[in-house]
This record gives C-alpha cells, sequence and structure tokens, in this order.
C-alpha cells in the first residue's frame, strides 16, 4: 500500500510537520514518539511525484530539514542581539540561511534515497544509510555542524543512549533511523512480512532500552579518594563591551567563588571559556599584573586552576590568536602555566570568517573580534597537567563531534574537560540542548566530563552521561560544583574501533540497495 497524497499544500504541510515532530524528540523536549516521524519522512519520499520523482522528493526532504533546524538552531538569534546595534540586523538572516542550509543536506539524502529506488522491506536499511551518510558530511564539511544528529534525541545518560558507547552518535543515529523507518513499514499492514519488519523495528527499540538498563544497572561507584573537582559557574552573560570596572568586578566574582570554603580541597578549579573577557592569558596570567596575585590569592598551594581564554603567539608583526585552555599550578612560585590546549575545530562566521574578503564586503561580521580571527590549534590528544590525571580538552562546540575526544593514537585520558561559552545563547533552549550533546562524548569515549560554562549549564558528567543530584548549575544560577571525578571506564568499543560500525552499517545499507532492486522482498 502506498501512502496517498492528494495535493501540493497537503505534502508541503506533512513535510514541514515531519520535520518538527523529529526537532520535538531532542531535549529539553523529549517527545521520544517525534522519532517516528522519520519512518514518516521515508514513507513521504516514497511517494513523491512519479513525473519528477528526484526533484520532488529533494523538495520533500528540504522542507522537512528546513522546519527540523529552524527548531533545533533558531537560538542563534541570540548571539546577534549582544551587540544589537551592530549586529542584530543580521539574526534573521542567519537563522533562516542556517535552516534553509542545513536542510539542503536532508533534501540530497531524500535525493539519493530516491535515486536508489529502493523496493521492498530492505529500503527502510536504505534510507537509514543514506540520510546518516548526509548527516556525516553534515558533520564534516568544511569544520562541520552536527547539532542534533538523529542518535542523540534519546538523553544522554538515558538506557538508549548507551549504545554511543559501542557504535557512537553516527552508529546510533543508523539504528535510531532504521528502527523508525521499519515501524513505518506497519502501515502496509496487509503484508505480513511488513509486519514482520515492523516488528523487528520495535524489537531494535526494545533491545536499546534493555542493553543500556543492564549497562546502567552496573555502573561503576566513584572511589572515596577521587579527586575533588571545582567548577565555577559566574551566571556572567555577555556584553558588547567591557569598561574597566566591568573588568574588576568580573575578576572579582572569580575569585570570591574560587576561594569559597570546601570540606575538601579541590585538586583543580575550572573556569569557563573567555572567562576574563578583552584580555589574553598572556595578559592576566602575566607576572606583575594585578589580576595574578587576585587570582594566585583564592587557591591553596599545589592546587591547579583550568581557565579558558584567548592567547596571542606568532610575532609582533604577524600575531596569532588561539581560542586556549590555559592550565596553571599554584606553587612556591606563585601560579605558573602548566599546559596548554588550543582549540582544534573553529566556529564558521564566529571564531573566523569564511571567505573572509567576501563576507566582508557583503558586510558580515565575526561575532567575536580577536584579531583576524582565531588559528587552529593541533588535533585533540590529551594533556598532562601535573598532579592531575591525563585529561582531553573540548572547547565550546568541539563536544559536538563524536570521535574528537578519543585523543590521539595511543594516547588516553582518564577524563574530558569541556569548557564553553553558552552566554552567547541566552535563556534558550540552546545551552540546554549543548549539554545533552556534550555528555555523548563522554559515553562513546567511557570517561566523564567536567562542563564548565558562565551561564549555564555546567555540570559534572559521569561517563555513563548521567548528571547526579546536586552536580549541576542550572542557566541562570551563580554558584560551584564541588565533585568528586567519577571512575573512568574500560575503553569502549567505540573509543577503540572509533567510526568502524558506523561505516560497516553504511556498507549494509549499499549492499541493501543493491539486493533489494534486484530481488525486492
Amino acid at each position: 500500500m502506498k501512502l496517498s497524497l492528494t495535493g501540493r499544500w497537503p505534502t508541503i504541510v506533512l513535510c514541514l510537520i515531519a520535520g518538527a515532530a523529529a526537532a520535538l524528540a531532542f531535549p529539553p523536549f523529549g517527545f521520544v514518539p517525534g522519532l517516528l516521524a522519520y519512518g514518516g519522512m521515508m514513507r513521504l519520499w516514497d511517494a513523491s511525484d512519479s513525473g519528477r520523482p528526484l526533484r520532488s522528493a529533494f523538495w520533500r526532504g528540504w522542507l522537512s530539514g528546513a522546519a527540523f533546524f529552524l527548531i533545533s538552531t533558531w537560538w542563534v538569534y541570540e548571539a546577534f542581539q549582544v551587540d544589537a546595534a551592530n549586529q542584530g540586523w543580521m539574526a534573521p538572516f542567519a537563522v533562516a540561511l542556517l535552516a534553509a542550509g542545513l536542510g539542503l543536506f536532508w533534501g540530497l539524502a531524500a535525493l539519493a534515497y530516491r535515486a536508489a529506488a529502493p523496493r521492498g522491506l530492505l529500503r527502510a536499511v536504505v534510507f537509514a544509510g543514506v540520510f546518516c551518510a548526509l548527516e556525516w558530511v553534515r558533520g564534516h564539511l568544511f569544520t562541520g555542524f552536527p547539532w542534533d544528529l538523529p542518535g542523540e534525541a534519546w538523553r544522554a545518560g538515558s538506557a538508549p543512549s548507551q549504545a554511543a558507547s559501542v557504535f557512537g552518535a553516527y552508529g546510533l543515529s543508523f539504528i535510531t533511523l532504521g528502527a523508525s523507518a521499519a515501524l513505518a513499514l506497519a502501515a502496509d499492514y496487509r503484508d505480513r512480512r511488513a509486519r514482520i519488519a515492523a516488528g523487528a523495528g520495535l524489537a531494535v527499540v526494545l533491545l536499546l532500552y534493555a542493553g543500556g538498563g543492564l549497562r546502567l544497572a552496573h555502573a561503576a561507584p566513584v572511589a572515596a579518594n577521587a579527586p575533588i573537582v571545582r567548577i565555577v559557574q559566574p551566571d556572567e552573560h555577555e556584553q558588547p563591551s567591557y569598561s574597566a570596572d566591568d573588568f574588576r568586578a568580573i575578576v572579582a566574582r572569580y575569585v570570591a567563588l574560587t576561594g569559597r570554603p570546601a570540606p575538601r580541597t579541590p585538586a583543580v578549579v575550572i573556569w569557563p571559556e573567555g572567562a576574563i573577557p578583552d584580555s589574553p592569558a598572556n595578559a592576566f596570567l602575566a607576572p606583575g599584573s594585578w589580576t595574578l596575585p587576585a587570582i594566585e590569592s583564592a587557591l591553596t598551594p599545589g592546587e591547579s586552576l583550568m581557565v579558558g581564554a584567548y592567547r596571542v603567539a606568532g610575532t609582533e608583526a604577524a600575531p596569532l590568536y588561539y581560542n586556549t585552555l590555559v592550565v596553571a599550578r599554584d606553587g612556591p612560585g606563585g601560579l605558573v602555566p602548566d599546559a596548554i590546549y588550543d582549540k582544534y575545530r573553529l566556529v564558521p562566521f564566529g571564531e573566523y570568517m569564511p571567505a573572509d574578503s567576501i563576507m566582508g564586503r557583503l558586510g558580515f561580521k565575526k561575532l567575536v573580534h580577536v584579531g583576524d580571527g582565531f588559528s587552529p590549534g593541533p588535533r585533540p590528544a590529551p594533556i598532562h597537567p601535573a598532579g592531575l590525571p591525563a585529561v582531553q580538552p573540548l572547547i565550546c562546540y568541539e563536544a559536538l563531534f563524536p570521535g574528537l575526544a578519543r585523543g590521539g593514537a595511543g594516547e588516553r585520558a582518564a577524563w574530558l574537560v569541556n569548557v564553553s561559552d553558552d552566554a552567547w545563547f541566552g535563556r534558550t533552549y540552546g545551552p540546554l540542548q549543548h549539554l545533552n550533546l556534550a555528555s555523548y562524548r563522554a559515553i562513546e569515549t567511557g570517561l566523564p566530563m567536567a562542563r564548565a560554562t558562565p551561564t549555564g549549564v555546567s555540570a559534572m558528567i559521569d561517563a555513563y552521561g548521567r548528571i547526579a543530584p546536586g552536580a549541576s548549575l542550572t542557566q541562570g544560577a551563580m554558584g560551584v560544583i564541588d565533585r568528586p571525578l567519577p571512575p573512568a571506564l574500560a575503553p569502549t568499543l567505540f573509543a577503540r574501533f572509533g567510526e568502524t560500525f558506523f561505516y560497516g552499517f553504511i556498507g549494509l545499507a549499499v549492499a541493501a540497495g543493491a539486493i533489494s532492486r534486484r530481488a525486492p522482498f
């Protein structure tokens, strides 16, 4: 039985509803039935206009994608309101262009699916493969933007999310899409094979819950002697510019929170990305500055400070700017830099301007005005601060990328740190979704994560992607989180083999497409 659609407008409405429903499956909404919308998209693509099947499928996919990303990424609007006088005019264009541009990947997925012309029940596998292949491209093209991959709709820390420890977010996306597409075959209820396929899709979902529940039931406890990590959240909002008084007040707030008494002295204090505005780490941690003794006064000997800041390198004539996590340790000689990590994946239009000369002539500007933009650092690898377990930093949206936290070849960190300046996105649900996506890196690697933001959500996340009660500070809260570092697990299958399973799934989809065209069943 084929899905029957009469008229152009009903089709447009159904495509938009499908995209919107899929978006609502993600936190903070958590409308899990929205995942069934992906199967609905497959039915819509199957029913594309027979006279112009490729063009029709493309527009159907694009409409669903545009609706999905309009809901999932509208919060970028807030970033342009920080300096509304100069950048506010760009906000509606940015929101519309981002949704429309990202929707192209879904449109291309629909076109490729229709061009493959899979038949029979195996088209559910082909649908999942084609869709995930284009999601992988979305996450890698240029610097990539893998925001809200289908598999990350499961709340991080939930039973289904644990499958990411084996398959990663891309592999879990394939499983999620395949199950949804198989369930959509139930529309052909008169066909016994379709009912069996739909039953298989339901079985996959039940296995996600059962397998993940079993993993969580055997979660490792926190060791009594685990080092204490203090995460500082000052509730400091973005401003277009900062006066000298603003600067002193911000430093004073960080110092006061850092120096709060604790039952056990923290081994490390973590400040978020861009903690001290309009000042490079070279300046506010420099000997002779008034800021250095102020910061030192809040720390105890042997305590380390991790702070997100920018730093200046290169020469005076040709300076280079890096978005950096600086680790400094308080010792007999004062606070001394101990390790640095330079951000590898930069945010286009935020930290660097693609096609800078062209975009500049069109009037578009970077949100962060630091020199000519940031330079990328080397590929992520663990750093080894004195007195602390090896740690893999991730700065801001680096936490979106599956596999990036696996670190360098032959090296494995004991924990992850994600510093992020989510203040750019105000009291929207963007920071809540960012927290969910970042937590998937903990599940994939089997490593705990300490996450620090200026306005929320900061949290201590265990290796299963969970946040214990009292281990987070919500949006708009000011304070500190003092928690023992949760244990690292044995290397997960994903940590060991990366995207191997996902690539195998794509190969399976290619084989399913070939088989379905020769002998559909």
